[in-house]
């Protein structure tokens, strides 16, 4: 199993919105310089924190709907990385960065979902 996924609009609930752990998605697409340099140390990086970050990535050009979630979260350039927590944005960084600083990103969204976990309350309809 890859450590980082694919995801579209097709599997962004699923994926995404309902999963119980940290779930960091990387807004890219394949026009994106910066995605392009960011990708092998997303890579990597999803290879060190497996098991306790889920990593996504999301090509915001493949599909209309995919560019409405993009939309829907307010990201206005790529690459964007967005935090979920329990199906909500807790947190992003914008632009390419070396690994160092993305895993202190990781590092500090880790201690914030313990947080959030810690806060959450179930929603009922």
């Amino acid at each position: 199993m890859d450590a980082v996924l694919d995801v579209d609009a097709e599997s962004w609930e699923r994926e995404v919105l309902q999963s119980d752990v940290l779930t960091v998605v990387d807004f890219w697409h394949d026009r994106c310089p910066w995605c392009i340099r960011l990708d092998p140390i997303f890579n990597e990086v999803a290879e060190e924190y497996r098991g306790k970050i889920k990593f996504a990535k999301l090509n915001v050009l493949e599909k209309p709907r995919n560019r409405e979630i993009a939309i829907r979260y307010g990201v206005m350039g790529t690459p964007t990385l967005v935090f979920f927590c329990k199906g909500r944005p807790v947190g992003e960084v914008v632009g390419f960065m070396p690994k160092e600083n993305l895993r202190d990103a990781l590092d500090n969204m880790l201690k914030r979902h313990s947080d959030c976990i810690r806060q959450s309350t179930e929603l009922k309809i």
